[in-house]
């Protein structure tokens, strides 16, 4: 495999930390404008809801492409193109918001969405290799640091809002110091991660008939559904939560932009402290826990009546939603035959609803209200918690400790 060539694996696992920081960084810095974005735009909340979604196909498009791209080219390639991808569609959308020129936003939006799509997908490839050559359980490290960048975008983006800092100003200071970052850290990554050297078409179609296959599994279904719900979660709240505190409670955008900060850091929390929480009490007691504090968080978001209790609730809301994801991930792949096809079948259910399902709150928060149209995402959170035993180690002969926790 790739990952045995790996000269100096600790080094390439330290870049990685800051490369999986840099999408979040970029992400939460255009999260914390969006309502500046509406205002400058003249849209409405519906028609936020359809640039969120153009955003989530350019994702969509990107994680559904970037696979085949990595088995013929190799994962660090990848992760530099979907990385300019990136400076070039945020570049662009800003300038689209100084000409308050909507079809410019919009397609710098999409290449955005594309690139960091394919960059989610590169990334996993290459932070998957390091934890093989490393013989260590990196990945919840690796989206944590996502996390951390998200958290630092959010706090920029406060400050940009303070400051009353021009969108495009912010996004292309971002931008560039993200181009700087990936063009540093390029030379440090090994070749060749992730390339298969065969014939590439014959294994995407046989991965695709694998991944219909795995649907038919009880277990494998209820997970997807688990992780489903938890992503839901979180891709509110990164697509609506601002936007959110503006409508529902009536804070103005710096307040907002804080808001969306302590989301962030409560995500950031508890994904770093996961691992000792799993070691602790398990899969399906911590899925449990997860889906109570995300329950309870949102209901004091949608019925708090006031912005300091709504507050609370986003805090409990982060939380909640920090773990479902790697955890819904990792108790996929406990069955060694057949794990990438099952990890890789309900990763993509994950960021299809953390991508996807969002959008579809604009159209509900339109005829609604936004905090109204949460109702959805706390039906998704009731509907996953219900299903958590499904998460149950299996019990097999000669599995790590990482997969037998309980």
């Amino acid at each position: 495999m790739t990952s045995l060539f790996y000269k100096n694996p600790r080094l390439a696992r330290n870049i990685l930390f800051l490369l999986f920081a840099l999408p979040g960084l970029s992400f939460a810095s255009w999260i914390s404008r969006t309502p500046a974005v509406r205002d400058l735009l003249h849209i409405s909340t519906a028609e936020m809801g359809i640039i969120i979604f153009m955003a989530a196909a350019g994702a969509l498009i990107g994680l559904l492409a970037a696979g085949s791209v990595v088995a013929r080219i190799g994962a660090r390639p990848v992760i530099m193109g979907s990385s300019l991808m990136i400076v070039i569609g945020f570049v662009t959308s800003g300038i689209g918001t100084a000409l308050t020129n909507l079809p410019i936003f919009i397609g710098g939006l999409i290449i955005f969405g594309c690139g960091y799509g394919s960059a989610e997908v590169a990334l996993n490839v290459e932070g998957s290799a390091v934890e093989k050559a490393l013989n260590r359980t990196l990945l919840p490290a690796f989206h944590g640091f996502f996390s951390v960048g998200a958290l630092v975008g959010a706090a920029i983006g406060a400050g940009a809002v303070a400051i009353h800092l021009p969108i495009v100003a912010h996004f292309s200071i971002i931008a560039l110091l993200m181009a700087a970052a990936v063009c540093y850290c390029y030379r440090y990554l090994p070749e060749d991660t992730g390339k298969e050297h065969v014939d590439t078409s014959t294994l995407k179609s046989s991965a695709f008939k694998q991944q219909l296959t795995v649907w038919k599994e009880k277990r494998t279904l209820f997970i997807g559904i688990i992780v489903l719900g938890m992503a839901f979660a979180e891709g509110s709240a990164n697509d609506w939560l601002p936007l959110v505190m503006v409508d529902g409670y009536g804070v103005n955008s710096l307040a907002a932009s804080f808001i969306y900060g302590l989301f962030v850091a409560a995500m950031t929390l508890g994904r770093f402290t996961g691992g000792w929480i799993l070691d602790r009490y398990g899969r399906v007691w911590v899925l449990s826990g997860c889906a109570i504090a995300a329950f309870l968080g949102l209901t004091l978001v949608i019925w708090g009546q006031h912005y300091f209790v709504a507050s609370v609730g986003v805090v409990l809301w982060g939380l909640g939603a920090s773990l479902g994801f790697p955890v819904g991930l990792s108790a996929a792949g406990d069955e060694p035959q057949g794990a990438a096809v099952r990890v890789g079948a309900v990763a993509t259910t994950g960021y299809i609803a953390a991508l996807a399902g969002p959008p579809a709150l604009g159209f509900l928060g339109e005829h609604f209200g936004l905090l109204r149209a949460l109702i959805a995402v706390l039906i998704g959170i009731v509907i996953s918690g219900s299903l958590t035993r499904s998460a149950r180690p299996l019990q097999i002969q000669n599995t790590s400790l990482h997969d037998e926790r309980g």
